[in-house]
């Protein structure tokens, strides 16, 4: 889309839960190695261009303690964590001028420093990847929209736990909070100065 101006000064790039144990569960539409490929397409090119690459990760103490545990009628499964659970995954290359933020819950703002590492570097508008597409990435939308800052969906560097649940957060949700485009739209966007 000819409409997409990035200026890397001011955006940054927010990779939700790409982890160990998050990428090996099932993931659609995308799978999670796609959704894991385009993103570290994504970090790198951001990075080139002089921007902010913030990873986002969740994880909980090992007593457990720390992790929400409303009732509901569908609560989360129950589940062994690996050791590497929360692990980045390789793949994004993390690399030094990076932020990284420990999530306990599936929004990146509550309880973390992430608003405040955004404002001190001046970040107007964030762009989206990660899994779940209507977990992790919409939490973190919707805190975002209520402070203010202009977002951006890369679709297909997204994923949700079903194909439903993607389709709805990018056709009904992310239109009304942001604009929603491709990776190839995004690279072409950050690339152009």
């Amino acid at each position: 889309m000819t409409d997409l101006v990035i200026d890397p000064s001011t955006t940054a790039l927010i990779v939700i839960d790409l982890q160990h144990g998050i990428v090996a569960r099932p993931a659609a539409p995308h799978s999670a190695a796609d959704v894991v490929s385009r993103c570290a397409k994504l970090a790198k090119a951001f990075r080139e261009a002089g921007s902010l690459v913030v990873l986002v990760q969740v994880g909980f103490s090992d007593d457990d303690c720390d992790r929400l545990t409303p009732t509901a009628d569908a609560a989360p499964p129950a589940m062994p964590r690996a050791a590497d659970w929360s692990e980045l995954v390789p793949e994004l290359d993390r690399q030094p001028g990076d932020i990284v933020i420990l999530k306990r819950q599936w929004g990146a703002f509550y309880g973390t420093a992430l608003d405040l590492q955004l404002r001190r570097r001046g970040i107007k508008t964030l762009v989206y990847g990660g899994i779940a597409t209507n977990f992790g990435v919409e939490s973190t939308a919707r805190d975002a929209y209520e402070r203010g800052f202009e977002q951006l969906f890369v679709e297909d560097a997204m994923s949700g736990l079903t194909e439903g649940a993607h389709a709805f957060a990018v056709t009904t949700i992310f239109p009304r909070m942001g604009r929603v485009r491709s990776t190839e739209d995004v690279l072409a966007a950050i690339k152009v100065r």
